[in-house]
């Protein structure tokens, strides 16, 4: 049971991925007034917001596929799941912390949530990665 469970909260982790990608393609604002990934700290000092929009589309598909690959093969009880979840919660946690603003205000619109939901993953995954806890046939 806590092989499926935590392989659903990865998938669903993984969706929140696409949420921020209609955010980012401005097909809806998760909250009104919301610019993100405008702004970022590092990216729009060198390149133009609809580049750094489009750059963060194609990593928030890339990091939501890796999620979602995750938790299907925990769940399936596939060998990979721990690679995967590693890349793809390092992924993550970089991608958000290259699109941050750098303000301090609203840190939760702009990612710091699954910033430590990220941290969590990985040191779910590397605690348990070696042990069989997550084998098991709960």
């Amino acid at each position: 049971m806590l092989r499926i469970a935590f392989g659903v909260f990865l998938i669903l982790h993984g969706l929140v991925h696409l949420l921020y990608l209609g955010q980012s393609m401005r097909i809806f604002e998760l909250q009104p007034g919301m610019i993100w990934p405008d702004g970022s700290w590092l990216l729009s000092r060198f390149i133009e917001n609809d580049l750094v929009r489009s750059i963060a589309n194609v990593a928030l598909i890339f990091a939501a596929a890796g999620f979602l690959a995750g938790g299907a093969g925990i769940m399936f009880r596939q060998p990979w799941w721990p690679m995967a979840l590693k890349y793809a919660a390092l992924f993550s946690a970089v991608l958000y912390i290259i699109l941050y603003d750098g303000h301090w205000q609203n840190l939760a619109d702009k990612g710091a949530v699954g910033l430590l939901i990220n941290i969590g993953i990985l040191t779910v995954v590397l605690i348990f990665s070696r042990s069989h806890i997550l084998y098991w046939p709960y």
